[in-house]
């Protein structure tokens, strides 16, 4: 079955509806989905809705944006949250240079808190990048002692040969709904050159919804649509690539490998 494995469930615009969301998994072939947090308050909320609904788990963190306000204190809160059999996960973590919303020293700072803090919980990294590659990359590299549980660059948008320095790191790659958008040649690109053993799916709702739902409010279950256009891309049967993606992101998150 299909893993949503980056959902924002923890956003206003979905929670009040997280039950009828979650009735349509099945319809959708779905079997989970990973809220992933981006502040204190929205990490608090996925592991909340993850020990509420067993098919939803959870990711904590500060994202880049919010970077000038990460303490030792929210890293102390994280720690309490990873407690939980929930949480799978420390991020979306990062760099972003695209809106620059915290200066970018510290934004290097968090980043790299943020991967010894993983490494200490063994458990994956999520990363968020935007116009961040090379520096996210220096990151890696100096702190490479710290990446022992797992690395999974979220709705991977760089090229071919980025692709290449990251999977020195052994990184996985998620794909969301900008790869069912017309004209996406670089996005298709750097999806066909990837190890299908490090592809996992993703929707980053309630954004970046897929076609043929785009410009409407994007929904896990939508993870569908981007597994069809995968599958499609790799000539590949769909439960065969649903199989596939099924086992790749359960071998990151859950350390399961079967």
């Amino acid at each position: 079955m299909l893993i949503d494995a980056h959902a924002h469930l923890n956003d206003e615009r979905l929670l009040p509806d997280i039950e009828t969301i979650l009735y349509k998994f099945d319809e959708y072939f779905v079997e989970s989905a990973v809220c992933s947090g981006y502040d204190v308050l929205s990490s608090v909320k996925a592991a909340e809705l993850s020990a509420r609904f067993g098919r939803i788990f959870a990711t904590v963190a500060v994202h880049p944006h919010d970077a000038k306000s990460f303490s030792e204190k929210d890293a102390d809160i994280f720690r309490k949250l990873a407690e939980s059999p929930g949480v799978v996960g420390i991020g979306e973590t990062g760099l972003d240079y695209y809106y620059d919303l915290s200066p970018r020293d510290t934004q290097k700072k968090v980043f790299a808190a943020h991967l010894e803090l993983a490494d200490s919980l063994k458990l994956p990294v999520v990363l968020h990048i935007r116009d961040a590659y090379e520096d996210t990359l220096t990151i890696l590299k100096d702190n490479k002692r710290y990446l022992n549980s797992g690395v999974l660059v979220h709705n991977f948008s760089g090229s071919n040969e980025s692709m290449r320095l990251f999977d020195a790191f052994g990184c996985y790659y998620s794909f969301g709904g900008t790869l069912t958008f017309k004209n996406n040649k670089k996005g298709i690109e750097a999806f066909m050159s990837a190890d299908k053993l490090k592809i996992i799916l993703e929707t980053d709702c309630p954004y970046l919804t897929p076609e043929p739902h785009r410009g409407k409010l994007n929904v896990p279950y939508y993870v569908k649509y981007v597994a069809l256009k995968c599958a499609g891309l790799l000539n590949m049967d769909f439960e065969e690539f649903a199989d596939l993606t099924e086992k790749n992101t359960k071998r990151l998150f859950f350390k399961m490998n079967a």
